[in-house]
């Protein structure tokens, strides 16, 4: 079992006393013998991102995965709360152990409610070890120095007992992880899942470093990766071949036909540097071959093309290039008037290159400007030598340049694969012939950029988008919870990045935060569900945004982390039956919020505070729908509504309007339209309550069960299967509809509603058409907006009971 299974334990074991020395790191208390270290920050955030990665996701339907996963079911009760560590090493009879490390936390190991749990209190030197089964699955775990460590071996735990040697280098490696990525890893060569990142058979860890440290960010089509690799200069290793050179510009991609498998390039500024390390490396005392081809050229390369390779030298004299090669001038074919020759060396590239170049059979070859192409077939220059003129090489292409953005353009070694390619290098890494689908992933990379002493490393496995047609509605996400979502999902302000992230919760109660890469950044426990829409505001006026809600008995304030913000949360002892209102009645960020308890409303400042120039108490009746706040003119109003009245107030509570006839009305939002408060009766008229308190009526044609939405000069009602936008309306196939929702973006309209009987998204424009490719399919209603910083729109809504989905219209 090797490569991607280590997510895979990462996410079966967080989803599914003292020593005589004082160890306060975690990293203090890795076994010996580790070749894998695994260190998060957010145990839920790694989770779900390793359970929505398109990518990984491929790999749990392998019979190796439900083994694994049979094996660890019972290390999923493990919670951690903050950091943590996952070590896998093998003991004395070559299998693998795994432990877990983390600092004690409350809820870290709960047991109570446990079914088929057994518990054993074991002693070894006067300490405590815990033996615990589950379903028939044993781990062993134990205390020191307020750090919980649980293990598969219970000699393992036992060996935390003893205070081992500290590892600087490791230290360093560790220390230089970056907290704020899915996870990070340190790898060992030796590692037991691991051997290879390469196309070349003849390039393993083994001999690569002696560490390499990796920052992994997930999102379900894409991993990339980024940190160091290190070896000491007393190590036989491979990357130190780049010792006392400049990496340079990568140049292959330029000529790599779109149609290869990828290549491998390696750069150096001087030749005669590179040449004497790379001989050190193989342990040879000279070069014993002409080398004087290599003088002028600073980037070497493979290209493959299934069974077929070609070298790849780039120089920077190509002139002086061309005469090293003047005994090499007899020409065998021409094809597009590039004339190909006959090479006599065929072995000189493994001969020189060794082990970064295997291939020994380059007996013809081709200029193409800078470019000196060898290979050993015909057909191989010829298919290079097309695409050249085409300018259909791999650096043309889109999925290309989209996996370039995570890598830098000067590096000592480049390797980027297809998908075939991917495959071959996963299945080096994996044992027996593993059935496994890995589509449009054409060009995955991998670079390592020499430095002093040691290399950058950057990655990445990504997905190719395939090129959406005008106006088509394409899936972008299909995010899944561990539970089934309670309420819809909503669209939320990144104060950082400017873009746009999406907030719900689930039926537990449990609040995400999501990128809009479909990772989940964070979640929080709430006391209850959110009352309608999540309100952004900036509570210390400096732009970084809270989220401010309400439950049945909280009023929440969350930062940017989901920490709640002092003094909140409100605790209260009566339900609270509305939405929070949030005012900002100068647009100066001195908020006022409205809580309202059945026919009562409080208003707090942003301290928590009561205001106490607010002097409205209680309404005549429940209040039916969540209070507002209105401007027209210099004037403020808020208003709210019981059954049989309609309250139109000052700031100060005091009625500002009094409407000269009274109604019954409908559970529907007051809003503003036209200068007008507007409403609708429980009978589904429209009611208009002019400022100087008189009132308008107007038949819509509603049935009782109606939905209302307005902007100040757009009108939109449902009533069962008909849409009334403006003047306007549509007959939808009947069904039980959301309420519909207006979308001003980019000064257009956008009106949407949903039929959640036949799971169908609706979005129309201004004038009532409906927009091309919808409906789709959904369970909620949507909210629209520009998630990023591209031309095109997006929306999320409910997909399947624990999913949420996020569109682009194209």
């Amino acid at each position: 079992m090797k490569f991607l299974c280590f997510p895979l334990l990462l996410l079966l074991l967080i989803s599914c006393s003292d020593s005589g020395t004082k160890r306060s790191k975690l990293l203090d208390f890795v076994p010996k013998n580790t070749s894998i270290i695994l260190k998060s920050s957010n145990a839920e955030s790694l989770k779900n991102s390793i359970t929505n990665s398109g990518f990984l996701q491929e790999f749990s339907k392998l019979e190796s995965y439900k083994d694994l996963q049979n094996k660890l079911n019972g290390l999923s009760v493990i919670k951690p709360a903050n950091d943590f560590l996952i070590c896998f090493s093998k003991d004395s009879k070559d299998s693998i152990q795994y432990s877990i490390i983390t600092k004690l936390s409350k809820g870290l190991f709960k047991t109570d409610s446990l079914s088929n749990y057994i518990e054993e209190k074991l002693s070894y030197q006067n300490k405590t070890i815990t033996k615990s089964t589950i379903n028939s699955n044993t781990f062993y775990s134990t205390v020191i120095d307020s750090t919980f460590i649980a293990s598969s071996s219970n000699r393992i735990i036992e060996g935390f007992y003893n205070y081992p040697e500290k590892n600087t280098e490791l230290e360093k490696l560790y220390n230089a992880t970056d907290n704020d990525k899915t996870f990070s890893v340190i790898l060992k060569p030796n590692n037991p899942f691991i051997s290879s990142f390469f196309n070349e058979d003849s390039l393993s860890l083994d001999t690569f470093s002696e560490y390499l440290a990796l920052d992994i960010e997930l999102n379900q089509k894409e991993l990339a990766f980024n940190g160091i690799t290190k070896a000491n200069d007393s190590t036989n290793s491979l990357i130190n071949i780049f010792k006392n050179t400049v990496p340079q510009e990568n140049q292959i991609q330029n000529i790599a036909p779109s149609n290869s498998d990828g290549f491998m390039s390696f750069t150096f500024d001087n030749f005669k540097v590179f040449e004497s390390n790379l001989s050190k490396f193989n342990r040879k005392d000279s070069i014993t071959h002409n080398t004087s081809l290599f003088n002028d050229i600073v980037e070497v390369g493979v290209i493959y093309e299934g069974n077929n390779s070609a070298v790849v030298i780039n120089s920077i004299d190509a002139i002086a290039t061309n005469d090293a090669l003047t005994g090499e001038q007899t020409t065998v074919s021409n094809y597009r008037e590039i004339d190909i020759f006959s090479f006599s060396q065929p072995v000189l590239f493994a001969q020189t290159f060794s082990p970064l170049i295997t291939f020994n059979k380059a007996n013809l070859y081709c200029n193409l400007d800078h470019f000196f192409v060898f290979a050993n077939s015909i057909e191989t220059l010829q298919n290079i030598i097309a695409n050249y003129q085409n300018k259909t090489f791999l650096a043309s292409k889109s999925y290309f340049k989209a996996s370039k953005e995570n890598l830098s353009d000067a590096s000592s070694l480049l390797q980027v694969s297809n998908t075939s390619a991917l495959k071959s290098i996963i299945n080096k890494n994996l044992e027996g012939q593993p059935t496994y689908r890995l589509d449009n992933y054409d060009a995955s990379a991998i670079q390592f950029i020499y430095d002093n002493n040691f290399a950058h490393v950057n990655g990445i496995i990504k997905k190719n988008k395939t090129r959406a047609t005008v106006n088509s509605v394409s899936e972008e996400l299909n995010i899944k919870l561990d539970t089934d979502l309670l309420n819809n999902p909503q669209l939320v302000k990144n104060h950082i990045t400017k873009t746009l992230e999406i907030v719900v919760q689930d039926i537990n109660n449990n609040l995400y935060l999501i990128s809009n890469k479909g990772k989940i950044l964070w979640k929080k426990q709430l006391q209850g569900p959110v009352l309608g829409k999540i309100e952004q505001i900036d509570i210390y006026k400096n732009g970084r945004l809270q989220l401010a809600f309400a439950t049945p008995k909280r009023v929440y304030v969350l930062d940017r982390n989901g920490k709640e913000v002092r003094p909140f949360a409100l605790k209260f002892n009566d339900v609270i039956t509305q939405p929070l209102s949030v005012f900002d009645y100068d647009n100066r960020k001195n908020y006022r919020v409205l809580v309202t308890q059945g026919k009562s409303v409080l208003m707090y400042d942003i301290k928590g505070k009561t205001v106490k120039g607010f002097k409205f108490k209680s309404a005549n009746n429940t209040i039916i729908s969540q209070p507002k706040h209105f401007r027209i003119g210099n004037k403020d109003y808020i208003s709210l509504k019981t059954k049989n009245k309609l309250f139109i107030l000052d700031r100060t509570g005091k009625t500002r309007v009094k409407p000269k006839e009274s109604h019954t009305y409908s559970n529907q939002p007051v809003f503003l339209f036209n200068n007008t408060f507007t409403t609708t009766t429980h009978s589904g008229d429209l009611i208009s309550v002019h400022p100087n308190g008189r009132v308008s009526k107007r038949s819509l044609n509603l049935s009782e069960a109606h939905f209302l939405e307005t902007t100040s000069k757009t009108l939109v009602a449902q009533s069962e299967n008909k849409l009334l936008i403006k003047s306007k309306t549509n007959e939808l196939d009947f069904g039980e509809y959301s309420n519909p929702k207006i979308f001003y973006i980019n000064d257009k309209i956008y009106v949407s509603t949903t039929d959640l009987q036949s799971h169908k998204v609706y979005l129309f424009d201004s004038q009532s058409k409906l927009l091309p490719n919808f409906p789709v399919y959904g369970n909620s209603s949507i909210d629209l907006n520009n998630i990023d910083k591209d031309r095109n729109l997006e929306f999320v809504a409910k997909g399947e009971g624990n999913a949420v989905i996020l569109y682009q219209i194209n």
